[in-house]
């Protein structure tokens, strides 16, 4: 028996959403607090993750910022690596990388991402809606608080709820502003009087505002209506996909039963008559208590199979091997395994398609690799300055006017000095400072080069300029000298 079978008189839920009315409306969820072992495993993967969200901004590596993604000034630093602007193709290959790792994972174990790492599970299940629990109790006394009239305690318990949302939402957008403008600098900033940053205080008294909104009232709509990651994945499961699975070979046919209703039944299985056994099936062990319904964030049955709104948060599982281990059943009714697991019994298998993603993920990331290690921690561009043209010495020499930009992206200051290494009888004067160059900086200089006039080769002539630092060569740069027209060697 298909799942489709067995939801065939409740298929309404693939035609419209569990948080909302058939006449459109929005229907509140109260989902019940949730326990157990994978509860208590997502919870430390939350308490990990929220620390290094609040805590990356201020951890320093060589005096840089652990996480940084500063787009104004263009600077960025991964895990205490800097990456500049010139990185670029870098930043390409690592977000090809991540997408073909979603497209794998996702593949392989479903939306794990949603249930287990995504910021807005986390922050919704793992600290509002624990607080929420704290302050209103229950999922009943929430419900009935709601429906009740306005009262002091009832206002007591809605100021300091949505008070205490404000002030996470609050310093969630402080956070997220060190990961921009630096640590630092928001340190500067909360210490000034709002007065000062007066645009900067209203942006984050605004993005606040929309985070409150989200966690307060939005909640799961996040997940289903607006994130793009979940239809994305929906795109990637099949039958072969682990996820969340209500095992309905197991648990069909459903109901409530007493314990000497199952002794019968199961007395009953054991008689070989063909048809005093098809007049008397045996129950499943689902028996119908609907904690699995009560316990889940969006409010879907998994019973009816994979749905949209599922985020394989776990919790459904726990609350049926609770059940279990009252009746003294097998846990498991619900777990992480795939359709077809259930439906023909067969083990998960790597397909065709997993193979490919895993091909053009090893090589992506091979390439990352390569290119990653041969970044060069100096990065020099050196360009004849345009309009000029060249400038006759009086010696027999020719000159031309040239514009070096140096960037240092090592964590060292850095002496540096340009020599000229072809042709061999160029000379350089410089007109500006090229030396040191400091550590995480950028420089600007500008220098004339001269060539004998026997040493052209027409109009243009290649030459090759030289970065040195302490006699090494660290940087080979090509340009073009211009000189006269009607010279000829």
């Amino acid at each position: 028996m298909s799942v489709i079978e067995l939801t065939k008189e409740n298929a309404t839920f693939r035609d419209q959403l569990s948080s909302v009315t058939k006449d459109g409306k929005r229907k509140w969820i109260y989902a019940q607090k949730p326990k157990g072992q994978l509860t208590s495993a997502r919870s430390i993967v939350a308490t990990i993750l929220l620390v290094f969200l609040f805590g990356a901004p201020f951890v320093k590596v060589n005096g840089q910022q652990f996480m940084l993604f500063n787009i104004l000034e263009r600077k960025f630093v991964l895990f205490g690596i800097p990456f500049w602007p010139q990185d670029f193709y870098l930043i390409v290959v690592g977000v090809l990388i991540l997408l073909v790792f979603i497209a794998l994972f996702t593949a392989v174990f479903g939306r794990i991402w949603c249930g287990w790492l995504c910021p807005q599970t986390i922050f919704m299940e793992h600290v509002f809606r624990r607080i929420e629990f704290m302050i209103e109790g229950t999922h009943t006394q929430q419900k009935a608080l709601d429906k009740a009239p306005m009262s002091a305690n009832k206002f007591f318990k809605k100021a300091l709820k949505h008070g205490i949302f404000y002030s996470i939402a609050f310093a969630i957008s402080n956070s997220f502003l060190a990961y921009i403008v630096g640590s630092d600098e928001l340190l500067k900033i909360v210490t000034a009087s709002p007065t000062e940053h007066l645009e900067g205080f209203i942006s984050i008294v605004l993005f606040s505002g929309v985070f409150y909104a989200v966690f307060a009232r939005f909640r799961e709509q996040a997940c289903v209506v607006v994130c793009p990651y979940g239809r994305y994945m929906s795109s990637l499961v099949d039958n072969n996909t682990i996820a969340v699975t209500y095992d309905f070979k197991r648990g069909e046919p459903r109901g409530k039963f007493t314990r000497e209703e199952r002794q019968m039944q199961q007395q009953l299985v054991q008689i070989h008559i063909p048809v005093l056994k098809e007049k008397v099936a045996p129950k499943g062990d689902c028996i119908d208590c609907n904690q699995c319904v009560s316990v889940c964030p969006t409010g879907i049955d998994i019973r009816n199979g994979i749905q949209l709104e599922c985020v394989n948060c776990t919790a459904c599982i726990d609350a049926c091997d609770i059940v279990m281990d009252k009746i003294s059943k097998p846990r498991g009714l619900i777990r992480y395994t795939s359709y077809n697991a259930v439906e023909n019994g067969w083990k998960w298998k790597i397909t065709p398609r997993i193979i490919g993603y895993t091909t053009v993920l090893v090589l992506l990331m091979s390439t990352f690799g390569f290119l990653f290690a041969s970044r060069s921690g100096t990065e020099v561009l050196i360009l004849r300055q345009a309009g000029t043209l060249f400038q006759p010495m009086g010696d027999g020499r020719v000159a031309n006017f040239y514009n070096i930009e140096l960037i240092n992206k090592t964590y060292d200051d850095i002496n540096l000095e340009l020599k000229v290494i072809s042709p061999q009888n160029g000379t350089i004067t410089p007109l500006g400072q090229i030396s040191p160059l400091l550590k995480q900086t950028e420089k600007s200089a500008q220098f004339f080069m001269a060539l004998p006039q026997n040493e052209l080769q027409g109009v243009q002539t290649k030459v090759k300029f030289g970065i040195y630092s302490e006699g090494k060569l660290l940087k080979e740069v090509k340009s073009t000298f211009l000189g006269p027209e009607n010279h000829t060697k």
